[in-house]
């Protein structure tokens, strides 16, 4: 029979208990990472950023509070990164939440360092309303700052947080350079691309001439959509570059699409031939493809102009990649006006592999070809399956990425400037990483956290199924434990009131 002494001693265990377990918490996090991609995981990449780390670093997370459930989880889910950042580098990662709606003096603190609020929806009383908050952060090194403006929900949290640490640990970045003189695109044209390689790179522009030679100090050379031929010496400093373990990015028009005369025009500038001694050939020839993207068209109907959408095959939507770091996490890339890439090297050493792929349902067209807008494409002009539009190239000294469009990555200028396919920039700053960067943080770019959902194809009644499963199987498990335990400790019981002690 229990007596008072026994419950407070039974009493005063379980609370010694529990502080205890507090204790080592709080000192010690350990959680197990049970997800297909290892969302909850470091990466080796964010690992040797922390060791490498020499002085500290402060994370100040702005993070407004009461927000919807789904808005304040990404609030957990940094915290929950923070705490690993900070058990990895022993210390070296402190980190602080702050209310930027807290007072002015906070907020006016939050905006200048980089961080500016967003309007979310939010449910109250059965009627949404607008609320503002901030969801960013500032890394800080010494005088050294880097603000993460906004964290969206899903973000590739890690990416942004270890590229931050990354740029302002380093005393120099890398050099990268876009070649110019050939009809390039500037850097002003491209940029998406320029906003995210200027996090770990130093990107300038650089002209090629007779007498400046490529600086050996350039980690990557970018040549992307040149529209003049390029002299021979210029290719010859580029075969010495290379040679000389230098790393490049082709990115060719083979043949430009000519909206305004609708039609195909081929561009001719030497890098062709040069590629064709490397064994790599970009075909004089359109690529079409049944899952491709829309224009818009001017109809007339029933008295009125109007704009409609009509799918145009001369506009790829690549979906097919090969399983390599520079495509890892992509979902989809628009390639307008590409051509296909085929490839033979003459020299063993050198190793080429595909990356990218049109639909199982694609075809070519010669480059002169008139874009008819109504025609009626039928299956015998999509008979082909599988073409490359990109390699990625490397032997013993050196690597190269040719891509058979150089559009793809080009924003424009002026009022013709339009923004790109996220996953377009992505595919191009991979090429960059995978070309320059040692650090692995590019398998980290397209690391979000993505929904689940079940199989769209299953019955309603298995989906209802599985989701009560899903609910209920934590909850009968441990009523299963409960009861288990309970049969065990009666029959010891029952045992012990049996023994005869005479």
């Amino acid at each position: 029979m229990l007596t008072k002494r026994k419950i407070q001693i039974s009493l005063a265990f379980i609370v010694g208990i529990l502080v205890l377990v507090n204790f080592i918490s709080d000192k010690f996090f350990l959680r197990l990472d049970f997800t297909e991609d290892q969302r909850y995981s470091l990466s080796e990449a964010t690992k040797n950023i922390l060791t490498e780390l020499q002085n500290p670093v402060t994370v100040s997370a702005y993070f407004s509070e009461e927000l919807p459930p789904d808005i304040a989880k990404v609030r957990r889910d940094f915290r929950d990164l923070l705490i690993e950042y900070s058990n990895r580098s022993g210390g070296n990662v402190v980190y602080e939440f702050i209310n930027p709606s807290e007072n002015e003096e906070t907020e006016m603190k939050a905006q200048q360092s980089g961080i500016s609020p967003i309007m979310i929806n939010v449910r109250e009383k059965d009627q949404m309303k607008q609320q503002r908050a901030y969801l960013g952060a500032v890394v800080q090194m010494g005088e050294k700052k880097e603000a993460i403006p906004l964290i969206r929900p899903g973000a590739a949290m890690e990416y942004e947080l270890s590229s931050a640490i990354k740029k302002i640990s380093v005393n120099q970045k890398p050099k990268i350079a876009l070649v110019q003189g050939h009809g390039e695109p500037s850097l002003m044209e491209l940029p998406q691309a320029q906003q995210k390689l200027n996090v770990i790179y130093d990107v300038e522009e650089f002209t090629i001439t007779d007498t400046t030679l490529i600086p050996n100090n350039y980690e990557a050379l970018l040549i992307v959509a040149p529209k003049d031929t390029i002299p021979q010496s210029h290719l010859t400093q580029l075969d010495n570059y290379i040679n000389n373990g230098g790393r490049l990015l082709l990115a060719l028009n083979r043949v430009e699409g000519d909206l305004q005369n609708a039609r195909g025009v081929e561009v001719y500038t030497g890098l062709e031939d040069w590629l064709a001694q490397k064994g790599i050939t970009i075909e004089n020839k359109l690529i079409i493809d049944v899952n491709s993207s829309q224009i818009m068209v001017r109809q007339e109907q029933g008295g009125f102009v109007m704009n409609t959408p009509v799918r145009f095959p001369y506009l790829p939507i690549i979906t097919n990649f090969n399983e390599h770091p520079i495509t890892e996490g992509l979902e989809q890339v628009l390639f307008p006006f590409a051509s296909p890439i085929i490839f033979n090297p003459q020299d063993t050493a050198i190793g080429i592999t595909p990356i990218a792929f049109t639909s199982e349902k694609s075809g070519t067209e010669n480059s002169n070809t008139f874009f008819d807008i109504s025609r009626e494409w039928n299956q015998t002009n999509f008979n082909q399956s599988n073409l490359v539009v990109a390699v990625a190239v490397e032997n013993d000294i050196g690597r190269m990425i040719v891509f058979g469009d150089g559009d793809f990555i080009i924003n424009g200028s002026g009022q013709n400037q339009q923004r790109l396919n996220e996953d377009n920039v992505n595919l191009f700053v991979n090429a960059v990483d995978w070309l320059a960067d040692d650090t692995g943080l590019i398998q980290l770019r397209t690391k979000g956290v993505t929904g689940r959902p079940i199989d769209p194809t299953l019955e309603d009644g298995t989906k209802a199924l599985l989701k009560y499963l899903n609910f209920l199987l934590p909850i009968f498990a441990i009523i299963l434990y409960g009861v288990y335990r309970f049969q065990i400790k009666r029959k010891l019981k029952t045992k012990l009131m049996n023994v005869d002690y005479d």
